[in-house]
């Protein structure tokens, strides 16, 4: 009795700062999820070969395990001399650089200006012949280069350093974290492996709707979020 006790007062206690960092993590999830290339390149690739699109998934997902990991290790050491009223400067430049990185991409969205994070032509061409290995050298290759990739990452890892929970919370935070990510290809994945003319046809709707509304998808996100990641950097620096 007394031992469970215990434990419902330690998840009590816990719940506070878990709400808090779900709502940091949320929008990142929410745009790293929204980008196009990784859906685009999933949804070519399954056409295909559901082999080729699993392994292009499993290189996106390993490399961002592989940085949450080192990573983690260096925003923890971070966190661990840094006081509990201290500006958290890493995290507020993460958040900055995310604000500035999506309010340009609505800005150029609206210039009719090409998307950078559009797939490359040659790269369409490509994903009908990968082979599984090919497949899963350009995602970890992708998730490597990628900028903007990386600085949701490193945002959602500075979040959960900063949140300083037990290293198992952490890591299962971070794990559900790149699954929510990768929402997109994973629901993907999952209906290319129901043999159905229902799920084809699920897919082929989904891939139209992205192709038609991906400028609206680009321009609402990078207002609304760069907003937000602007305004929790200032609060992060103690500015606002």
């Amino acid at each position: 009795m007394v031992a469970w006790m215990d434990r419902a007062a330690s998840l009590a206690k816990k719940a506070p700062i878990m709400l808090e960092l779900w709502g940091n993590l949320a929008p990142l999830i929410i745009v790293s999820a929204a980008l196009p290339l990784q859906t685009i390149l999933t949804l070519q690739l399954v056409r295909s070969s559901t082999r080729a699109a699993f392994a292009w998934v499993t290189g996106m997902t390993t490399v961002r395990l592989l940085q949450g990991f080192l990573f983690g290790i260096v925003f923890a050491a971070s966190e661990e001399r840094a006081g509990p009223d201290s500006p958290r400067f890493v995290l507020a430049g993460l958040l900055l650089i995310l604000a500035l990185l999506l309010y340009v991409k609505a800005l150029r969205k609206l210039l009719g200006a090409e998307d950078e994070d559009a797939p490359p032509p040659q790269w369409l061409t490509k994903a009908g012949s990968m082979s599984p290995l090919a497949a899963f050298a350009a995602g970890a290759g992708f998730m490597t280069v990628s900028v903007k990739f990386l600085v949701f990452t490193l945002g959602a890892i500075s979040a959960i350093a900063e949140a300083a929970v037990d290293a198992r919370l952490s890591v299962l935070t971070f794990i559900i974290f790149v699954v929510l990510a990768e929402i997109g290809p994973l629901t993907i994945l999952a209906l290319a492996a129901i043999p159905s003319s229902q799920s084809a046809a699920t897919l082929d709707a989904f891939s139209d709707w992205l192709r038609r509304n991906n400028r609206l998808i680009t321009n609402v996100i990078g207002v609304v979020f760069g907003t937000w990641f602007l305004l929790k950097a200032l609060k992060q620096l103690h500015a606002i």
